[in-house]
């Protein structure tokens, strides 16, 4: 049909056969992103456009503010003091144009207009270059224990859904995403925020915790406490633990998502929330939402806080990893698993604290095991057949700028393999 109408009307007739036939499909690329960041909408200190204008032009491809038990829509004033004052003013109008901010005073008191979701998402957007998503953070408490939940691509605002324990409280407001994405239609997700801040949220909450595939193994805000202490474990140990725990019992996987947590924009220091600290690579075909959730629901993602990898290889037999090598800097992966006949027994740990009645446990040293350490820039790891799961940690010998704490070195964090025996 197409040929035989080629000859009687060979441009008209062309175009459509043209256009007719499948796009060709995009090989998948890494694309940078920050899922976790705070502005002016609830307790960062700047703009919206002040924010996402660093993460574009620091190279990023997407970023999603998500400030507290709010999405950033709707007429919102904020007065001059509570946004940082005539210096923070000054900067936003020497960035955007004064046509651009909008300001009124009542009363004496001088208001700034905080932009929509939709005016700055339209100010930064370019196809194949940079996203912005809708986030909250979904911040709730149990008997002031701090319990936060990331909510990626949103449609609608989630309240904080409370509950009768911590565990209850992550349920709830986990289960209230995933309600609002099969009732919409649109993909989005959940991630547990920060374990340790507050020590609210114990392992134990995290291996109950069902239908959540994501949480902080790294968060740059400096009050976090990602290292853990001399009775409660870091949030990687939180991470083999509960890997171990959930897949011995046929539950899912769960990720490590490395985020910033920023909130402070104006003043550097390791005592503040800084942008830039840690991020996600997530390999995907397009530089849209629906395509980066469903490469990390996939696993098809690492964390960073420096560390830059051009592949991960992973089958049931093997994980091989090319890391991007920079002159002058030396890499170090750890394959780090849980093999099947692990010890599964844990011991009570008192907790010297009046005002936490609650229980600990320590877990064997037989979770998390460094299975292999290799150096190098190309490090693999053949599976013996016996482990759960395998990922990987990779630390680089620069110390990292910007730092979460002192001393730290730019690492990158692989999502596990779970093996099938």
């Amino acid at each position: 049909m197409c040929s035989r109408s080629l000859a009687l009307l060979p441009f008209l007739t062309l175009t459509a056969c043209v256009s007719a036939a499948p796009p060709p499909e995009q090989p998948a690329r890494w694309w940078k992103g920050n899922l976790h960041t705070h502005s002016l909408w609830s307790d960062g200190d700047d703009y919206p456009e002040m924010i996402l204008d660093w993460y574009k032009a620091s190279g990023y491809n997407f970023a999603a503010l998500s400030d507290h038990n709010v999405l950033n829509q709707g007429e919102r004033w904020i007065d001059l003091e509570s946004a940082g004052g005539s210096g923070v003013l000054s900067k936003y109008k020497v960035r955007f144009g004064d046509e651009w901010v909008e300001e009124r005073e009542v009363n004496g008191t001088q208001f700034v207009r905080l932009k929509t979701f939709p005016e700055y998402r339209s100010l930064f957007e370019e196809p194949g270059r940079f996203l912005v998503i809708q986030n909250e953070e979904i911040s709730d408490q149990f008997e002031k224990k701090p319990v936060h939940v990331n909510a990626t691509n949103l449609r609608e605002l989630i309240e904080p859904q409370g509950g009768t324990s911590v565990g209850d409280v992550m349920q709830r407001n986990v289960d209230a995403v995933l309600e609002q994405r099969e009732r919409t239609g649109q993909l989005m997700f959940p991630h547990i925020n920060h374990p340790n801040f507050g020590w609210a949220v114990k392992v134990e909450d995290l291996i109950a915790l069902r239908g959540e595939k994501f949480f902080e193994v790294y968060n740059g805000h400096p009050a976090v406490r990602n290292e853990g202490d001399d009775t409660r474990p870091s949030t990687e140990r939180m991470w083999d633990i509960l890997l171990a725990e959930r897949l011995s019992d046929d539950e899912d996987v769960m990720y490590g998502i490395a985020v910033d947590d920023s909130h402070d924009y104006h003043e550097f220091g390791r005592g503040r929330g800084r942008p830039g600290r840690g991020w996600v690579m997530v390999r995907a075909d397009a530089l849209d939402a629906e395509a980066l959730i469903r490469a990390m629901e996939a696993g098809d993602f690492y964390g960073s806080s420096g560390v830059t990898l051009d592949a991960i290889s992973s089958s049931n037999e093997s994980l091989s990893l090319t890391i991007q090598s920079e002159p002058g800097v030396k890499y170090r992966t750890q394959f780090i698993g849980t093999r099947r006949d692990y010890d599964r027994s844990r011991l009570e740990v008192p907790i010297e604290d009046e005002k936490d009645a609650s229980v600990l446990y320590r877990y064997s040293d037989e979770i998390g095991e460094v299975l292999a350490e290799v150096q190098g820039a190309e490090p693999s790891y053949v599976f013996s057949g016996n482990e759960i799961y395998v990922r990987a940690r990779v630390v680089s010998t620069r110390v990292k700028e910007n730092p979460y704490s002192k001393g730290e070195f730019e690492t990158a964090w692989v999502q596990p393999v779970v093996i099938t025996p």
